[in-house]
């Protein structure tokens, strides 16, 4: 039993998505304009996982800002695109804020 379960979780480890961390978001400079717990130039991980907390369709609008750009949804300074990510890493960069608590 004690085998299976090991080998089952190297399995979710193995084909599990990589997950972003602050390292990602700081080697993608999202940490110029952004901090955890406190406004910078944008809001927090943490405010923006709360305003995002019951919406389904959060995660992926979140990857397309972060790629693209955006702006209205937190005052008058917009968010500049941010090419250098791919799309990949856009999805797991929102996950990852969104799961900020």
């Amino acid at each position: 039993m004690t085998r299976a379960l090991f080998i089952l979780t190297l399995i979710a480890g193995v084909t599990s998505p990589a997950f972003a961390d602050p390292a990602l978001a700081n080697a993608r400079n999202c940490m110029s304009c952004h901090a955890m717990e406190r406004k910078v130039v944008g809001p927090s991980f943490k405010e923006i996982a709360a305003r995002y907390a019951n919406d389904k369709g959060a995660a992926d609008r979140l990857a397309s800002k972060i790629v693209r750009g955006g702006g209205g949804a937190w005052g008058a300074v917009a968010m500049p695109a941010n090419p250098q990510v791919t799309p990949d890493e856009a999805k797991r960069l929102a996950a990852w804020v969104l799961a900020q608590k």
